[in-house]
């Protein structure tokens, strides 16, 4: 810990000073090690310097999150540190093992809430608080990445800028969930702050020109309190906390998983042989628009909360190598935004990402009259998955390229992701029904009705109080109204088409007991041998739903950087819950993954941290 630091003051000052061209440049007077944090609108510069702290995290994050994971492989052209990764044979000399990366945003953010002004008033208002939370949710941010990548880390809160300091201080080492213990209740205060709009000069800054075709959105740059305290709490295991900030924030915000479809085309990465099996019935695909894609554009805001934009070049400020770990020259092509495809891709999706993708059905309205349309279903796959992946032709068509990184933007949290979360707290609260509803329905006014058989009267009453998305006050916001552009849809169809029922006769094939029977199935068959006896109880309805959202999370944030970390969770769920066993969810997680032949026991918790460095 005392290296860290030290190389932190060393290398970076304090803050970092940015060059004069960084695309995080304020033009701001003051100097990186100035302490001074009392002016109203200046303190930017210190926003900023954070900020280019988290890009500087961007790679590591990612990579280890994903070469652990189930849904990426290796190829021929992987660098060594990849494949170390991959095999969990990594050792404190792998490239994407620093815990410095995060440290030096935690020391960033440490310095600024210890000294800056908070008192600052505009008539009424506190004017910096919005902006003062931010960076207390993005130390909270880096301090869960530690948590999740080393057993135990050094905690501290105090800005360190000194070699006296260093020497004279003891850290406590905490474990994730102590670490939660110790931020919790300093973020609690801020839960509903909205992230600040930045402002410079009393000017408000919405978005920075890079010179090129893309554009820095300040606003998204930051983390919601609420929505990192969530996932600070699911984590830990606390689910009822976490389900209230999830809901808090949708709620308060009004935000909704709007039309954000992949709807169905031609799939030929996922299956080759379809036009030969479509369906003499099919009529249309899912009715919403054909945008999945567009959440990873050169300038994105479409379902994006958080996400980190990389810039165009080395004299824009710190650049990235995971386009061209994906098979994306980005900075070849900068004239134009888009990057070129190279032929030495050194991270292709996994075997077991691919049979997900293609064995999941598509669901489609059949040729009926408009006023008598019934649902059908056909293996063509999950379409988001080809939204993502492009395959080459000819002499290439063995080549498969990820396409999320091409435009240099690291995406953190997504509308999706506090979606799914709070379904992943609400089941293990025992509303699996709820959750089976954000992935068929959405959360729309629909499932408290009486027609909607799968919904409990106790998952009714909850989501009205506990949870008050359907109160009088808040209805308004969760209404299903795809005319007026109030539709809030299930996250599923984003990929498989139509999975709601809605008001027509033909229900869709896609309904709770149906599926979560193919997953008890499923789950029985895979740990026979074990000794593992699924049943049909709510114990293990909850284990298969909490699979079935696993399966969600791949198909909808393949490659973004979460998979490993969402595994340990939902395994120490199940280790917690202890419905097969203490250790059935480490046998879960060994099992995804044994795959990539680990070099060390998976079943065994211990296994699943890096070497801290």
């Amino acid at each position: 810990m005392k290296k860290i630091i030290l190389s932190i003051i060393a290398a970076i000052g304090l803050f970092g000073a940015s060059s004069c061209s960084d695309m995080l440049e304020t033009d701001s007077s003051r100097q990186a090690f100035d302490p001074a944090l009392d002016n109203k609108t200046d303190s930017i510069f210190y926003a900023f310097g954070i900020l280019q702290a988290m890009q500087q995290a961007v790679d590591q994050y990612v990579l280890t999150g994903e070469m652990r994971g189930d849904l990426t492989q290796t190829t021929e052209y992987s660098d060594k540190s990849l494949r170390q990764l991959a095999d969990f044979s990594a050792t404190s000399a792998n490239a994407y093992d620093s815990a410095y990366v995060y440290y030096r945003v935690i020391n960033n953010c440490n310095y600024y809430l210890a000294h800056r002004d908070t008192t600052l008033m505009t008539g009424s208002s506190k004017v910096v608080m919005q902006e003062y939370a931010a960076v207390a949710a993005i130390r909270a941010w880096a301090y869960l990445q530690l948590g999740r990548n080393y057993a135990k880390v050094p905690f501290t809160t105090e800005p360190l800028t000194s070699i006296s300091q260093i020497n004279d201080t003891n850290f406590p080492e905490l474990s994730l969930a102590e670490i939660v213990d110790a931020l919790a209740p300093s973020l609690l205060p801020y839960k509903d702050y909205d992230v600040p709009m930045s402002v410079k000069d009393g000017q408000s800054i919405g978005t920075t020109n890079f010179g090129t075709n893309k554009t820095l959105t300040a606003r998204l740059c930051y983390i919601p309190v609420a929505v990192v305290l969530g996932d600070l709490y699911l984590e830990a295991g606390r689910y009822a906390e976490a389900a209230k900030c999830y809901s808090d924030y949708l709620i308060r915000t009004g935000a909704k998983t709007l039309s954000v479809t992949a709807s169905f085309r031609s799939g030929v990465i996922l299956r080759p042989d379809w036009a030969l099996n479509m369906p003499s019935d099919y009529g249309s695909s899912y009715s919403g628009s054909s945008n999945f894609s567009n959440i990873f554009a050169a300038n994105p805001t479409l379902d994006i909360i958080t996400y980190i934009p990389m810039p165009v070049n080395k004299r824009q400020g710190v650049t990235t190598q995971l386009p061209l770990v994906f098979g994306y020259n980005y900075y070849a092509a900068v004239s134009n935004v888009s990057a070129t495809r190279v032929d030495e891709i050194q991270v292709v999706p996994s075997a077991s990402f691919l049979s997900q993708a293609r064995n999941t059905d598509y669901y489609y309205w059949k040729q009926a009259d408009v006023q008598e349309r019934y649902v059908g279903e056909m293996k063509t796959g999950d379409m988001r998955a080809n939204s993502i992946l492009v395959q080459g032709t000819g002499e290439d068509s063995t080549k498969v390229w990820i396409n999320k990184y091409q435009y240099a933007n690291v995406v953190l949290y997504r509308v999706s992701t506090v979606y799914l979360h709070l379904a992943e707290a609400l089941n293990r609260l025992g509303y699996y029904d709820a959750a089976f509803a954000i992935l068929k329905e959405g959360l729309n006014d629909r499932i408290i009705q009486p027609s909607t058989a799968y919904i409990s009267d106790a998952t009714r009453q909850l989501l009205t109080t506990t949870y008050p998305f359907f109160s009088e006050a808040n209805q308004s916001k969760f209404v299903y109204d795809a005319t007026g552009g109030k539709n809030n849809e299930g996250i599923h169809s984003r990929g498989a088409g139509v999975t709601s029922d809605g008001n027509f006769p033909g229900r869709s094939p896609y309904q709770l007991d149906t599926i979560v029977g193919l997953k008890l199935a499923e789950l029985s068959q895979a740990f026979q041998s074990q000794g593992v006896v699924i049943g049909q109880t709510k114990a293990d309805t909850i284990n298969a739903v909490e699979d079935l959202l696993c399966d969600e999370y791949a198909m909808e944030f393949a490659f973004e950087g979460t998979r490993f970390a969402d595994l340990c969770r939902l395994a120490r769920h199940k280790n917690t819950a202890a419905t097969y066993g203490a250790n059935f969810g480490s046998l879960w997680l060994q099992r995804k993954l044994a795959y990539k032949n680990p070099q060390k026991d998976l079943s065994n918790p211990d296994n699943w941290y890096l070497p801290f460095k």
